[in-house]
């Protein structure tokens, strides 16, 4: 029985498990889209939603390649790149004010010597200014991660070969943070507070998945 202290490594995700933020994304999105049209913008968010873990780059390429010709056929509106400034403009003000996981800092107490990585799908430019004005970023030893590399390239390169694989465990709350999770040979656990995943017990139940409501669960639960 392994408990949160006792790894040497933590790897967290950020939006759902460090700051309650998925809502805020999500909002953009939609807002971000909806210069082509209602329907357009709700599929996008759908889409969004049903992956969890991808990059914006990756979800606004499949929206204007694979849902805009299809939902608002020969409708124009912005461009890949006017997409991206929308939406990070639209999250930017909520992620500088939105909950930061009750108990992260308990955490980091009970393990000083732990190195800890933010590996999320959120720019990693953005992620890092976010972090150092919020005071978070000295939390992270390990260093601070994000797009356009995926979550499993950024786990290959940040971990390697190393000793903290051997005893390493990834916290996130979507279906790609467990894929990412398995590839890097890292534990996992689900938290289900802040989740977009839709039906995600049956899948934690039929993957036999660890889950926790919140961060705080894992001051004193085994994981």
């Amino acid at each position: 029985m392994m408990y949160f202290r006792d790894y040497q490594i933590h790897v967290f995700d950020c939006d759902g498990v460090v700051l309650n933020s998925n809502k805020i994304k999500t909002e953009a999105f939609y807002q971000a889209a909806l210069p082509y049209g209602e329907t357009a913008a709700r599929r996008l968010v759908e889409y969004h939603t049903s992956n969890g873990g991808m990059s914006r780059y990756k979800k606004f390429a499949h929206f204007l390649d694979e849902i805009v010709p299809v939902a608002a056929p020969g409708r124009t509106g912005p461009s890949f790149e006017s997409l991206l400034k929308r939406y990070a403009d639209g999250a930017r003000e909520g992620l500088m004010t939105c909950e930061v996981a009750p108990g992260l800092q308990q955490l980091r107490d009970q393990a000083p010597n732990a190195k800890w990585l933010i590996v999320s799908a959120g720019d990693q430019d953005e992620l890092r200014e976010i972090f150092a004005v919020r005071g978070l970023a000295d939390l992270f030893d390990g260093g601070i991660y994000g797009s356009p590399r995926t979550k499993i390239e950024i786990l290959e390169h940040a971990l390697g070969d190393g000793p903290f694989k051997r005893s390493g465990l990834l916290i996130g709350d979507s279906k790609y943070d467990y894929e990412a999770a398995m590839f890097a040979g890292l534990d996992f656990v689900f938290l289900s507070d802040w989740t977009e995943v839709n039906g995600w017990q049956e899948w934690a139940d039929e993957n036999s998945i660890s889950v926790r409501k919140a961060l705080k669960e894992l001051l004193f639960d085994p994981v």
